[in-house]
């Protein structure tokens, strides 16, 4: 396969009769190769490097594609610039090296340059600015040692704070200096990077199985429970891989995984007026910590993020307290021409990042904050022989999925070659000049590549699918029902929290429910489009 080409819709498409026959074919069936546990990134990479190496997979969560961790993200694919900062030199070369994978061959439909504007405000001293300024610097040179073309993401360079202003003009104009301009790499959607893995993974035979939860673990397979009838069955593995993030350490004994939260605030764009670029906001007192402000391009804008430790049992879906918010406003506010007020708030979110705790229980002076806990990723081997890979972050999930399954293969003694994933494109996939020429408006390349004529072409077949699920919100009905026929999507919830983001907004999704739920319900008996 050429690094421009991607897997036929066809072949990858995902749906609930898809689900349904492979489930009932792999419980109680033939022993597969490799069992994978958890469908974020990490798992659905995971599903993915194996299947390119010609091994059988099973891969199965509890609930749906990108549920946990993997949607709650800034959505930006790092280049290792914080890592540098604090000396983390092997974690920062491997961010870089991984972002440049996913902008220039495994996803440039999914993945594109940002810039960030660093506003030079009264509360950033000039020392402080030459150090972010080196930092930026670094950062370029991090791009020029993992390879990536200074064509995919810009140099960093100073600006006026005429120029500053241009490209943020919320910004509070008294004694603005300037600002610092640089670029990193953003995904149009992190759900939809895992839906594109799952896919990918099925077309090459993976077997995708949302609503699946492992109730046990052992070294050669999971007993299961289809959360849709409460069937219960084993699927026997000849080697199996934990990938269930800030969950693993109830499968597996022995793995302590110390989650840290990261929470975003949800705004209308206009309370933030137009925005070419988005903003690194320091923290006031901090040397090396920013909040983000990220255009969305959706009538939307997030803020974020935090980054604490979390006690206790771990959620499905991570509250937001009210301490992150008043948090994440206040730094907002402090560069801002007009302040953003608490009920300006239109939606929050948290994600619960999987850090591995190596501390000792006992370790004198109590745990190190979450923000100092590398985000290094391990791959663990229990005594059982299920492997387990925790920590890491989203930009190196590849990496993450690789050394897993190149763990399995070695515990387990599994015939397979290396990993291909570094050169595989994702359904959609293509060069920068092709994804180009598609004949589709811009938004739906960038969310579905070469696809984007297919989802065009539902709505011209039915002009009621052409109409926009809220007036204000740019998905259309075409995109709900190709979510629903080729990308797994099983209900309304799935549609509106993952496969799109309308459910950000609470607002948003009470609106849009029952619109979603009568469109689920006309594809799953076969009549939309």
């Amino acid at each position: 396969m050429s690094p421009t080409s991607s897997p036929a819709a066809g072949d990858a498409s995902l749906s609930a009769a898809r689900r349904s026959r492979e489930l009932a074919a792999c419980v109680g069936g033939p022993v597969v190769d490799v069992l994978v546990v958890g469908l974020g990134a990490t798992g659905a990479g995971a599903a993915l490097d194996a299947a390119a190496r010609g091994l059988s997979v099973v891969a199965v969560d509890a609930h749906d594609l990108a549920f946990g961790t993997s949607r709650w993200s800034s959505k930006l694919i790092h280049g290792g610039l914080r890592y540098l900062a604090s000396a983390q030199l092997d974690v920062a070369h491997e961010s870089a090296v991984e972002r440049g994978v996913l902008m220039e061959r495994t996803a440039p439909h999914l993945v594109r340059a940002q810039p960030f504007v660093l506003p030079l405000t009264p509360l950033v001293s000039r020392g402080q600015a030459a150090l972010a300024w080196a930092g930026f610097r670094a950062g370029d040179t991090l791009r020029l040692a993992a390879r990536t073309a200074r064509a995919t993401l810009p140099a960093p360079r100073r600006l006026s704070a005429v120029e500053t202003r241009h490209l943020a003009p919320a910004l509070r104009s008294d004694r603005l200096r300037g600002g610092l301009l640089s670029w990193d790499g953003r995904l149009s959607d992190d759900a939809r990077l895992v839906t594109a893995l799952a896919r990918t993974a099925a077309a090459r035979g993976a077997r995708i199985l949302t609503r699946t939860r492992a109730l046990e673990l052992t070294g050669s397979g999971a007993r299961i429970r289809d959360e849709l009838t409460g069937e219960e069955g084993v699927v026997r593995a000849r080697a199996v891989i934990n990938a269930s993030g800030v969950w693993a350490g109830g499968l597996v004994d022995g793995i302590r995984v110390r989650p840290s939260r990261g929470t975003h605030l949800v705004l209308r764009s206009e309370h933030l007026g137009p925005l070419p670029a988005g903003l690194h906001v320091p923290v006031p007192g901090e040397t090396n910590r920013f909040v983000l402000v990220l255009p969305q391009g959706d009538g939307r804008v997030y803020v974020g993020l935090t980054d604490e430790p979390v006690e206790g049992d771990v959620p499905d879906v991570p509250e937001v307290p009210e301490t992150d918010v008043g948090f994440l406003l206040d730094v907002l506010g402090s560069v801002l021409d007009a302040p953003v007020h608490r009920e300006d708030v239109v939606g929050a979110f948290a994600g619960l990042r999987p850090l591995l705790d190596t501390t000792s229980p006992d370790r004198p002076g109590g745990a190190p904050r979450t923000a100092d806990i590398s985000r290094r990723h391990a791959v663990l081997t229990s005594s059982e022989g299920v492997v387990t890979v925790v920590g890491g972050k989203l930009t190196t999930y590849r990496r993450m999925a690789e050394d897993a399954v190149d763990a399995a293969v070695a515990a387990r003694g599994l015939r397979a070659g290396p990993s291909p994933t570094a050169s595989l494109p994702l359904v959609g996939a293509a060069a920068p000049r092709d994804l180009a020429a598609v004949r589709a408006p811009d938004r739906l390349v960038r969310r579905y590549g070469t696809e984007a004529p297919d989802v065009v072409a539902l709505a011209a077949r039915d002009p009621r699918l052409a109409e926009r699920v809220l007036p204000d919100h740019p998905v259309t009905g075409a995109e709900l029902l190709w979510a629903v026929r080729h990308e797994g999507a099983l209900d309304e919830s799935d549609l509106l929290d993952r496969r799109t983001r309308i459910g950000l907004v609470p607002e948003d999704r009470a609106a849009a429910l029952d619109a979603v739920r009568g469109l689920v319900g006309e594809a799953m008996a076969g009549r939309a489009g």
